[in-house]
């Protein structure tokens, strides 16, 4: 994780409001109106005082009370329209970082996705960007409202004397700038490390949900809900501990400000005592600092919230600003499929040197087979076609051009891969296979699951391709799974299929309905076959050995 100072997560997170940014100088224009209102009447109330103790101050007593009226009309009015605002701007932005955290997450994967924990991931993209809500509807405005109204308020009781002017901006400061870095401060990493534990705790409780059967199986129950407990009991302490700052800030803040309120009683009396100020001006300088702390305390109040939200705020910019391993690629000419090679290719994950100096010739409407133990490299080498992965040394190519000059959208038109494991949706059947061709027919779906030898077993189920396969396609056996994504693969119609142990959970069967399906195909299409069953490599029209990273 990119570690970044508070006000560089602030500064950045700001950067993503220039779409809106009319809305949000509204908003500050509303809040500021609004809190000068609300200031004013306690104000107005001193003048009021004045009046009637004598002092001429230019103003009736019934226009004081009519303005006062007025004010907390206006008041309610402004408030009502600086939240409605800011709301608007939370969830608009809330909205669009969902949107660019979905995009980067697309761009990140498969190769910068395959380590992370997706409980983690999910944190992420729920409860981190949600608690960003508090930062745009209830940060940003009220910054910039404490600096203007405190300036404005500061001159006003200024105005009465330069000494009450300097006093009640010196109260601003504190209690609006050097309380909540303080807070901020004594907080230290705690926001981040409640979050990074929250995202933590997510995964493994989806970690355990998914291997429920396991655990019950071999008897771990007890053991993993131990562990669980003391992973909420850890989460809670530093909640626990972030509360208690919370306390103390509030009652540090409160504590500093009634100081405040009486070296401003006692400055104002001085002056008044010194015939520098009248009692008039003494009892409103008095009045307005005590009126009008309330947008530099919702700053202080940031203080320890602050830091969760910039904590939010840091994961999610590391998802934005992470750089993926393969780049999108646009604006390229074109291509059509006319077989593909890998020339002299190298590859390492990190320090483990996967694929060692390989070279595969793929000929347009053939079927190469390629075989090796596990961990040979095999998978690896269909990553690299695909190019989920890029090639450190050596080349790979298609249609005798560096498949690194190919536009991403032409790329994956051309190709269709086949994992080990195919990951169903919690979806029908048939918007399970749509996913490869949005706009097929009824017609060509049910072709290609004849060619996965599925479309028998579908048209039993209750509802057939209606039929939903539950989550992670935990109602499907893994045969009717595998056949269902290679049914997606049929349907998706490339040119070059990638197909990685295909049959490796079906039947002889079925396993013959498949390869004579795929032998069917040669006419148009060229398949990259890796399996470990002599049956599968019968159908092959050359085959490659890979062995500890080598042909051989």
């Amino acid at each position: 994780m990119k570690k970044r100072t508070g006000f560089q997560v602030m500064a950045q997170l700001i950067g993503l409001v220039k779409p809106l940014t009319g809305f949000m100088l509204l908003a500050i224009g509303l809040g500021l109106l609004g809190h000068l209102a609300a200031s004013f009447i306690t104000i107005l109330g001193g003048y009021a005082i004045s009046s009637i103790l004598g002092v001429e101050i230019g103003i009736s007593l019934g226009w004081i009370f009519g303005f006062a009226i007025l004010f907390a009309l206006v008041r309610g009015v402004l408030r009502y329209g600086e939240q409605a605002c800011n709301h608007y701007i939370a969830f608009k932005l809330l909205a669009l970082l969902r949107q660019k955290v979905f995009y980067a997450l697309r761009r990140l994967c498969p190769a910068k996705l395959e380590g992370k924990d997706k409980g983690n991931l999910i944190s992420i993209i729920t409860s981190d960007i949600e608690l960003l809500e508090v930062f745009y509807a209830h940060t940003i405005s009220p910054i910039a409202i404490a600096f203007l109204f405190s300036l404005i308020l500061s001159i006003f009781i200024g105005s009465f004397h330069p000494l009450l002017g300097v006093l009640a901006l010196v109260a601003y400061i504190c209690v609006g700038v050097a309380i909540p870095l303080f807070i901020s401060k004594q907080s230290g990493e705690d926001g981040l490390r409640f979050r990074t534990q929250a995202g933590e705790l997510s995964a493994f409780v989806l970690d355990s949900l998914r291997g429920l059967e396991e655990i019950l199986q071999y008897g771990n129950g007890n053991q993993r809900l131990q562990e669980m407990n003391q992973r909420t009991e850890a989460l809670s302490v530093d909640e626990k501990r972030m509360k208690q700052m919370t306390g103390r800030n509030q009652a540090i803040t409160n504590t500093v400000i009634l100081l405040f309120d009486v070296a401003m009683l006692f400055a104002s009396g001085w002056l008044c005592l010194q015939n520098r100020i009248d009692f008039s001006a003494a009892l409103l300088a008095t009045i307005a600092l005590m009126s009008s702390f309330g947008p530099c305390v919702a700053l202080a109040n940031l203080g320890s919230t602050l830091q969760s939200t910039f904590a939010a705020g840091n994961r999610v910019l590391d998802i934005l600003q992470e750089s993926p391993v393969t780049e999108e690629i646009s604006g390229k000419k074109e291509i059509a499929f006319q077989g593909a090679a890998v020339d002299n290719v190298t590859f390492a994950y990190q320090d483990q040197k996967i694929l060692d100096n390989i070279s595969v010739e793929i000929p347009h409407g053939e079927i190469v087979g390629i075989v090796g133990k596990s961990g040979s490299g095999k998978s690896t080498l269909l990553k690299l076609l695909m190019r989920f992965w890029q090639v450190q040394q050596g080349k790979v190519s298609i249609s005798g051009t560096n498949i690194n000059e190919i536009n991403t959208s032409n790329l994956r038109q051309m190709e269709s891969l086949v994992t080990q494991e195919t990951h169903l949706f919690q979806d029908t059947i048939r918007n399970n296979l749509l996913i490869a061709n949005l706009k097929a027919s009824q017609q060509e779906i049910e072709e290609a699951c004849k060619k996965a030898s599925i479309h028998d077993f579908i048209m039993q189920l209750p509802k057939q391709y209606d039929t939903s396969v539950g989550e992670l396609g935990d109602t499907l056996s893994g045969g009717e799974c595998q056949r269902l994504g290679l049914a997606r693969a049929f349907l998706h119609q490339a040119d070059f299929m990638l197909l990685d142990e295909p049959t490796s959970n079906l039947d002889s069967l079925n396993e013959a309905v498949i390869l004579k399906s795929l032998k069917e195909e040669k006419d148009t299409k060229t398949v990259v076959l890796i399996s470990h069953r002599q049956s599968t490599m019968r159908i092959v029209d050359r085959e490659y050995s890979v062995e500890h990273g080598r042909l051989c």
